[in-house]
């Protein structure tokens, strides 16, 4: 099912998703082309979210394969039980060695991971491949032959063909360069941290009792600290966490309490020399330009 960027921006709306026009834009474009989707950006401006949203508006199964370094394709994949099928073994022991091979590596004893889940359901899921930087070179090359083909080839079982094609969205926090290959596979869209009047509304979206002036002053005051030298900027969860603290206390307006402002910045700060960095003269000045 394609749908337009107004369409898609509207049902993003209505999962808690709050979408630019360029975002929507991408995702009508990818759902046209059937290509995967690479959202590179910062930790935590909402690239994650953006696949779980998807599985919302299509009512889709959300398949996660989380990446790291060391990730091989058995992992990714498929690998086999080994213990049953040493148990099975072990019951057919002196039987017919041709059956009890053909017995153990059978779908029975398979196990599925992400990918191979991804192209076996009936109904085409969303896939995530989330922070795919993190993951090895060669792991990325592997991944790059999925993609194209959208078939895996099992020794023992032979090659399984997808049956509907996922709707795959890659996430990259820029940890390492991607290769050519890959960002010529997929279509592409940064994602960046949103602006206030739009971060005022994700909140309003999580957190409907916040209220649009509190909200609005809450996303004015993210975005000056964001503005800081910061080690670990915080992001859109950082955001909803300390909106949900801030309306936990009954503040309605920041000015009103200014130290409980201060003192639960904790929420959005995540080190020790950011927490050092925004001392209360610092926190002031910030408050100080949020109307």
């Amino acid at each position: 099912m394609s749908l337009s960027r107004e369409d898609i921006a509207g049902r993003l709306a209505a999962a808690n998703y709050i979408a630019d026009g360029e975002l929507a834009t991408a995702i009508s474009v990818m759902q046209l082309l059937r290509r995967p989707l690479l959202l590179e950006g910062e930790a935590g401006v909402g690239k994650t979210e953006v696949a779980k949203a998807l599985a919302a508006i299509h009512g889709a199964e959300l398949i996660r394969l989380q990446c790291y370094e060391g990730l091989d394709q058995s992992a990714a994949l498929y690998e086999w039980n080994y213990q049953r099928q040493l148990l099975a073994i072990e019951a057919h022991k002196g039987g017919d060695p041709d059956r009890i091979e053909e017995q153990v590596f059978s779908e029975k004893y398979l196990l599925e991971r992400p990918l191979l889940a991804a192209i076996r359901r009936d109904e085409p899921p969303v896939l995530l491949i989330d922070e795919i930087d993190r993951a090895d070179e060669e792991f990325e090359a592997f991944l790059l032959e999925i993609l194209s083909d959208w078939q895996v080839s099992i020794p023992e079982l032979g090659t399984v063909t997808a049956k509907s094609v996922p709707h795959v969205v890659l996430t990259s926090n820029g940890t390492r360069e991607l290769s050519d290959a890959l960002r010529r596979r997929c279509l592409y869209h940064y994602l960046d941290y949103p602006d206030a009047d739009r971060e005022a509304r994700i909140i309003l979206a999580r957190i409907p009792e916040a209220g649009a002036g509190l909200a609005l002053q809450i996303a004015r005051m993210v975005a000056g600290i964001r503005k800081e030298e910061l080690r670990k900027v915080p992001g859109v969860a950082e955001t909803l966490d300390w909106a949900a603290v801030l309306v936990g206390l009954d503040i309605r307006d920041l000015h009103d309490d200014p130290e409980a402002v201060h003192e639960t910045l904790i929420c959005l700060l995540k080190t020790r020399e950011d927490s050092a960095r925004i001392t209360r003269p610092v926190t002031e000045r910030i408050l100080g330009r949020v109307a």
